[in-house]
């Protein structure tokens, strides 16, 4: 035998429906958000990327100059954009 709780139900259907609204749902199964630059170019990246040693650099880096809480939801990258994306050709090989 079962039992429903109406509120729980109704708090799931109003996240659901907020959750829509956001950017988070741009973001696939199996990727994360980076905000790197100056300009704060948003960048979706694979999370097999945290297993790379120069992208734990880039992490480390991160954690001392911003810390892991960024407004928009993602992490903030404290390098260029040319030399991210220098960074993630090498590990997309």
């Amino acid at each position: 035998m079962g039992f429903r709780l109406p509120g729980i139900v109704n708090a799931k259907k109003s996240l659901t429906r907020s959750l829509s609204a956001s950017k988070t749902l741009d973001i696939p199964k199996g990727y994360f958000t980076v905000y790197v630059g100056e300009s704060q170019k948003r960048f979706v990246i694979p999370i097999s990327y945290l297993n790379h040693p120069s992208f734990q650099v880039l992490l480390s880096h991160a954690e001392e100059e911003f810390g892991y809480d960024h407004p928009m939801g993602g992490i903030t990258i404290p390098c260029s954009e040319h030399t991210f994306l220098e960074l993630t050709l090498r590990l997309s090989e």
